[in-house]
């Protein structure tokens, strides 16, 4: 099975090389903050490893997309300075919605009111940026009136899509590792390192090669990440494998500049990534190379490499 998770590192990391002169630029995101602690340290322990990361790797800013409302909870105590952290860096913070919150699950008028809840608190912070992340990426699903009802209300607040090109569901592996530590099963540092490493470059270059097929050119990216303990233990790991692709690491102020960043792709499911809106627009196949890990290869690979079997 060790063969299988290598074949698909190598399809994610070794797929041939665009021409020289074509640019690979992708910048950093991350969801949902403040989270809560994961599977192997605090949230103090997370932030702090993650400037740790970004700031050896010289990674000048990225962005961290902000949920306010989670900052009620109980256990989240203490999170807002974890947040002045980030942007007393250089970093820079956005709107992800004030209770993260389905837009398909809820109406356009109760949508748009907890995205000004978010805005009370972040308007006039340090690192604001006027963007706004649905969250789940769900801009509305099936319901289209829906879908443009709230576009017209963000054009009306100032606010632009935060939009994400690249997604390698890094979500799901760490909702694994939790759900391990809970059971009291053990796990494989090694291959959990390799795991997240070729899960999120699968999704990078999947994503890429469908851009271009859509463009004919590599936009700058902007790449969904979480705040996850397994960003703050892999995050070297995946930079030194993001560069050796030959991706340079841009702002995310230099990300949101691409013209794509004008796009309001009109597709019977508003759900996912620009780039794949952009894509069944257009009626542009999926590339059948580089392979995109789905879920339920990550799972696998999870469960038979990384659980330490008995």
């Amino acid at each position: 099975m060790l063969r299988i998770l290598f074949a698909l590192v190598a399809i994610a990391t070794a797929f041939t090389a665009p021409p020289a002169m074509a640019q690979k630029r992708v910048a950093l995101s991350f969801d949902d903050i403040p989270r809560q602690a994961g599977a192997f340290m605090t949230p103090e322990e997370r932030t702090e490893r993650i400037l740790a990361a970004l700031s050896a790797a010289e990674i000048e800013q990225v962005a961290f997309f902000v949920n306010p409302g989670h900052l009620e909870a109980p256990e989240k105590a203490g999170a807002e300075r974890l947040i002045a952290a980030y942007t007393a860096a250089g970093h820079v913070i956005a709107n992800h919605s004030y209770s993260h919150g389905h837009l398909s699950k809820t109406s356009a008028e109760n949508y748009l009111a907890d995205i000004d809840l978010a805005q009370e608190w972040l308007v006039g912070r340090e690192g604001y940026r006027p963007w706004f992340r649905f969250p789940y990426l769900d801009e509305g699903a099936g319901d289209l009136e829906k879908r443009d009802t709230v576009r017209a209300g963000l054009a009306t607040r100032g606010l632009s899509n935060g939009y994400v090109t690249a997604d390698g569901s890094d979500w799901h592996l760490e909702a694994l590792t939790v759900q391990a530590q809970r059971s009291g099963k053990a796990m494989n540092e090694k291959h959990l390192r390799r795991l997240y490493v070729a899960s999120q470059m699968s999704g990078l270059e999947y994503h890429d090669q469908l851009a271009r097929d859509t463009l004919g050119r590599s936009p700058a990216h902007v790449m969904l990440l979480h705040e996850t303990d397994l960003a703050a233990l892999f995050l070297p790991d995946l930079i030194a494998e993001m560069r050796k692709q030959g991706w340079t690491i841009i702002t995310t102020d230099e990300a949101y500049a691409d013209p794509i960043a004008q796009e309001q792709p009109n597709v019977p499911y508003a759900w996912g990534t620009l780039i794949g809106s952009m894509a069944w627009q257009r009626d542009v196949p999926p590339p059948l190379h580089p392979q995109w890990m789905s879920t339920g290869m990550i799972t696998h690979l999870f469960e038979t490499r990384v659980i330490e079997q008995k």
